[in-house]
């Protein structure tokens, strides 16, 4: 397979990203109260609203890389020789890497986080794979957000987590920079999805839009729960966005964004933590990993190379922006799968298995790369692909237990016990 068109990859542009009925009906009773009213309809999509006790884990940003990330090409296995024989024309040439050990060095083009490396608050785990390893973008983006192998669950693994917590705010869980909800927070628990801060909002004349917001709140404040409370929900979140639009959105201590989607969604998943909304999970999609053809050398116009540096330039804003807020949040990347070990004849890499998963926060153990090696050595070799020695969820657990104060991972994780990693400390 040399191709997108040749590899079956339609399946990862058509965007999994469905809506569950429960999330559809809610945004379609908000909705349509809005148009009764007066016409115009919400901008961004609409959630429940929900109470609990103050959440006090770390904010968990999952960056989903999809299209099958390159984890061979980001954090390089350098002290295999195996990983230069099967990329004579794309591999990174190993006086090139950065921080590099024994085994492993990092993309040049993730120079903008080398200083996190070095001060331990960025690090990976290795030859990361799933259970039942599926070389279709699709069915494995759906089992890995699904995260219940061999149940017959439906919900996201996600959204169990909010479950198995209980109530937060409206903006206990977000979206940001796509309309559209992932699969891993399909199921009863509340969301919210957004462009952007800035857009979220009433179309129209404000001062015509606060009379219609008072208007849906009085109207649906004796309606039945399932139109009452998606009513109120739509009347909070505006209220909420308005008051952080009234705080400005300029980047704290000297912080400048790239001008590209991954660094605005980034930067508007840093103003909802500054707000302090309530924000426990933000999911934010990173697309076009999928490199078939041409992944290039790793020098700018390489098509790795610049999709890196958009993505180090970006985090390292998004770090630098929240400052000390960082002690508190944990960055995680997950990615369908990853590449196959030997390059093809149209110099880029097809659909393959283990994968190199990137951490980011002040609990993580960084500077260094978790979990086991199998190497790449042809018996080592999974079909042609790294071995997936560390299943993805080991790696959620870890985070979930120590960071964000998850007990029990039964309801999260059914029928799994995660292996101990120590790839983030336990929150104080």
């Amino acid at each position: 397979m040399t191709s997108e068109s040749s590899c079956g990859c339609p399946d990862h542009e058509a965007k999994t990203g469905g809506v569950s009925r429960r999330t559809f009906l809610g945004a379609a009773a908000a909705a349509g109260a809005l148009a009764g009213l007066s016409g115009p309809l919400m901008s961004s999509r609409l959630a429940f609203a929900a109470t609990g006790a103050p959440y006090t884990g770390d904010v968990l940003v999952v960056l989903s890389m999809r299209g099958g990330f390159d984890g061979l090409s980001a954090i390089v296995p350098a002290g295999d020789p195996a990983y230069y024989a099967a990329r004579p024309n794309i591999a990174v040439p190993a006086a090139a890497l950065l921080a590099r050990d024994a085994m492993f060095g990092l993309h040049p083009a993730l120079a903008p986080l080398l200083p996190y490396w070095l001060d331990g608050t960025f690090g990976a785990v290795h030859a990361v794979g799933q259970t039942d390893a599926t070389r279709s973008h699709f069915s494995s983006l759906e089992e890995m957000e699904r995260a219940a192998p061999g149940t017959s669950l439906r919900t996201g693994w996600l959204d169990r987590t909010l479950g198995v917590r209980g109530g937060g705010s409206t903006f206990q869980a977000a979206v940001v920079g796509n309309s559209m909800i992932s699969q891993s927070l399909i199921g009863p628990a509340r969301e919210i999805a957004l462009q952007d801060i800035d857009s979220f909002g009433l179309d129209g004349d404000p001062t015509v839009n606060a009379r219609r917001a008072r208007a849906l709140q009085t109207a649906y404040a004796a309606a039945p729960a399932r139109m009452a409370v998606p009513a109120a929900t739509a009347v909070g979140a505006l209220a909420t966005t308005a008051a952080i639009k009234a705080g400005g959105d300029a980047p704290a201590n000297g912080s400048v964004y790239p001008a590209t989607p991954l660094a605005k969604a980034l930067r508007e998943v840093s103003r909802l933590i500054k707000a302090g909304v309530g924000l426990q999970v933000a999911c934010v999609d990173y697309d076009d990993w999928d490199m078939h053809v041409g992944l290039g050398k790793p020098v700018a116009g390489g098509a790795m190379n610049d999709h890196l540096a958009d993505f180090a330039g970006a985090m390292a804003s998004f770090a630098r922006d929240l400052g000390p807020a960082m002690s508190s949040v944990t960055v995680v990347t997950l990615s369908e799968f990853g590449r196959r070990l030997a390059e093809n004849g149209s110099g880029g890499t097809d659909h393959g298995h283990g994968n190199a998963v990137l951490l980011f926060g002040g609990g993580v153990v960084g500077g260094t790369v978790h979990g086991p090696w199998p190497g790449l050595a042809p018996a080592d070799l999974d079909n042609g692909d790294l071995s997936g020695m560390t299943d993805y969820r080991d790696v959620l657990g870890e985070i979930l237990q120590k960071r964000c104060r998850i007990g029990s991972l039964s309801q999260v994780f059914p029928g799994f016990t995660p292996t101990p990693l120590g790839a983030v400390r336990i929150r104080p």
